[in-house]
């Protein structure tokens, strides 16, 4: 029996995957893994029995991922599975961004109470609320993972002219974008050539800021820009001071904060970016699955703290086991297991991951005892 700590409300759609083998609560104890969303783990005591947590989403800042890794804990995401559901609402940012159409709906209640003369009146006073079609406009898209090639492509099919960047674009992410979407070599290409600018990358030192008053000084007059990955991405004292100088047109982001709420030319949404039933479905069922084959098989998939390792068991006992990188850690690994009939080992920054199979089941002591082996785990 497995015990799953649930920090979040989690979709049943996943949960109930995980069968009667697994005893799943809010306030369980000594889990073997915990599910999460939003919830922040960073002060958190991490207990003994814990290997795994997977994030119900593809964000982890909530969770002290680095420290996890020195514990042996596997920090897993689901890329991908609200990747829909932000990108719905990125065109809506983006047409937001264009029309005044919350300008427009908030000025239309104020007519409230004027009977007959409302149809004249709204007539009247439309034409304050003018603004730019999308159709032929440049969008620019940096990062072009799950979420930035379907913000592209949506744009693409509405007529606009698409540039995006992603240093790491995968082969797979490259196949799915459009014909049409032009990849630039550098993120400064995309931001200076487009009116209007979505950022897609996850936040991390390399990327706090990313969007700053140098940039926004080279970027065109009146461009529009759209915040649905995360606050800090977008220096927001910069962009306020933009806008007041009219260098920028229109801010939309999905991170409410205090500095850029109810200010003009901003338009601020409380994190609704996979806020769908369908999204929180997917979600759940890939963390579910992660999760289970973890437990289970000691597979990795989809993990952001540690190397992406698989393989089908064929011997009587599997060694999961956690390392430190090095250049003789798997020919160590492997040295002290008796019986071994397949390895799998991969390295990830300075963790790394092996599942040794093998028929003897007495080689615990000896794998712990190897220099820079974090955790060791038998499962038969």
């Amino acid at each position: 029996m497995y015990n799953i700590l649930t920090l979040n409300k989690i979709s049943p759609n996943g949960t109930d995957r995980m069968g009667d083998n697994y005893n799943i609560s809010d306030d369980v104890k000594d889990p073997a893994a915990v599910l999460v969303r939003s919830a922040s783990m960073h002060d958190m005591e991490m207990p003994e029995s814990l290997l795994a947590i997977a994030r119900c989403g593809a964000g982890t800042n909530n969770i002290p991922k680095d420290a996890c890794a020195d514990k042996g804990i596997v920090v897993f995401n689901t890329p991908g599975a609200n990747a829909n559901a932000v990108k719905e609402l990125v065109v809506a940012g983006l047409l937001l961004s264009s029309r005044k159409v919350v300008e427009g709906i908030e000025w239309a209640k104020t007519l409230k109470g004027n009977g007959d003369a409302v149809g004249k009146m709204a007539e009247k006073g439309k034409g304050q609320f003018v603004g730019p079609e999308i159709l032929g406009k440049t969008l620019g898209v940096v990062g072009l993972g799950a979420i930035g090639v379907l913000v592209a492509n949506a744009a693409v099919a509405l007529g606009m002219k698409v540039i995006g960047f992603d240093p790491f674009l995968s082969v797979n992410n490259a196949l799915a974008l459009d014909p049409a979407v032009k990849v630039m070599k550098t993120q400064e290409e995309v931001m200076t050539n487009c009116d209007y600018l979505t950022i897609h990358v996850p936040l991390m030192d390399a990327t706090k800021d990313l969007v700053n008053a140098d940039m926004i000084a080279k970027m065109k007059d009146g461009v529009r820009i759209l915040n649905f990955s995360r606050d800090g991405l977008v220096n927001s004292t910069a962009v306020l001071e933009a806008i007041k100088s009219g260098k920028v047109s229109k801010y939309v982001t999905d991170f409410a904060t205090d500095d850029v709420l109810a200010e003009e030319n901003v338009i601020c949404l409380p994190h609704l970016g996979a806020s769908t039933p369908e999204s929180e479905d997917n979600c759940a069922i890939m963390a579910a699955d992660q999760v289970m084959d973890y437990l289970e098989n000691g597979n990795i998939v989809n993990s952001v703290n540690y190397p992406a390792v698989s393989m089908a068991k064929s011997g009587a006992v599997r060694y999961c086991v956690m390392f430190k990188a090095g250049d003789d850690a798997v020919k160590n690994i492997t040295g002290a297991v008796a019986g071994v009939v397949a390895v799998e080992a991969k390295t990830r920054g300075a963790y790394g991951y092996a599942i040794v199979d093998s028929n003897d089941d007495s080689s615990v002591a000896a794998l712990e005892a190897v220099a820079d082996v974090i955790r060791v785990r038998v499962i038969k």
